[in-house]
């Protein structure tokens, strides 16, 4: 498919679908990290009836896997009724075989085969509807969580919309060092700001003196906002930075973008991500994310909580910034 245009249309039709369904997904996985992706979609009388956006990871560290949608938190097929879902299923099982992956992965909120093996206690999710009124939001945050966000008010905090990656990806590459986990090449960050355009907007927070503190990239999607990559400097924390960056993330796309729905995105059960977002009052939602095992019967356990990374996450946290930086990008393209 050339012309995408009846796919995003889809997309944007469909009560499941998300900004990682999007065509401009998987066009900037492949330009900044060149995986194959495999965009299967079924048409009744030629119009689209369903669609299953499907990325190649293969690696020597981390398996070999179909996923549906890999560098995101969401994904699966969308369709009309379920012959279509076993005519898109057919196919990607088809896929997976000539590729012999190891497994096939259906990134969802909730799942579509009743037996298809899950993992739902590893991951859950956090959305919320926004009032029209920014004061409603704000008294809305639970109060010692609103008592951060008015500390970054008081000290003189400010944000500034970048129309380049260069400042966040700094302040990311900074962060995911500090936990441990190898940072994503810069040209994702591009790839991704050149086909989202306006609709991906980069919300960096600026010290009293105007030096950059924290920055996140996020993504407008009918009426949602999604932050999805974000990180600070050693200052964020004096700053309550962090706290006061999703704020302004969230009060921004209220007033210019009109948004009605904050996307907090996914975090690991039990992890100080998944209580940060508590603490603001969303409520969790488990994802119940699908397996087609072509061989055995494990799921794969790509991250972080898997016992035998702990020694690799040791390792990384103490690298220098710029190797970490320069090896990075090698491993992490391999992580899906």
């Amino acid at each position: 498919m050339t012309d995408c245009r009846d796919w995003d249309r889809y997309v944007m039709m469909h009560n499941n679908g998300s900004v990682f369904h999007l065509s401009a997904w998987g066009r900037s996985v492949h330009k900044s990290m060149g995986h194959d992706y495999y965009y299967l979609y079924a048409e009744k009388d030629g119009v689209i009836c369903g669609i299953l956006p499907l990325i190649h990871i293969k690696s020597r560290l981390f398996g070999n896997s179909l996923v549906s949608v890999a560098f995101s938190v969401g994904g699966g097929p969308l369709y009309d009724n379920t012959e279509t879902l076993k005519l898109l299923d057919e196919h990607a099982k088809k896929i997976a075989d000539d590729l012999a992956v190891d497994a096939m992965e259906y990134r969802q909120v909730y799942r579509c085969h009743d037996d298809w093996p899950i993992k739902a206690e590893t991951y859950s999710t956090f959305r919320k509807n926004l009032s029209t009124d920014n004061e409603e939001n704000m008294l809305a945050i639970p109060r010692k969580q609103r008592a951060m966000v008015r500390k970054g008010i008081n000290l003189g905090l400010a944000y500034e919309i970048d129309d380049t990656v260069d400042r966040l990806y700094y302040l990311y590459s900074t962060s995911v060092r500090n936990l441990g986990t190898p940072v994503f090449p810069k040209a994702l960050f591009k790839a991704l700001k050149d086909e989202f355009k306006d609709d991906c907007e980069i919300l960096t927070v600026c010290s009293p003196e105007g030096n950059a503190i924290s920055s996140v990239m996020s993504f407008y999607f009918k009426n949602e906002i999604i932050p999805y990559y974000g990180g600070g400097g050693v200052d964020a924390r004096t700053y309550a930075a962090n706290d006061f960056m999703y704020w302004s993330v969230m009060e921004h796309a209220v007033s210019e973008r009109g948004v009605t729905l904050f996307d907090f995105g996914r975090s690991k059960n039990g992890t100080g991500a998944f209580n940060f977002k508590k603490n603001w009052g969303f409520d969790p939602t488990p994802l119940e994310y699908e397996y087609y095992l072509r061989e055995g019967d494990e799921i794969p356990e790509v991250n972080p909580l898997n016992p035998k990374y702990q020694l690799m996450i040791k390792t990384w946290q103490k690298l220098p910034l710029p190797v970490a930086n320069f090896i990075g990008p090698f491993i992490a393209r391999s992580l899906g």
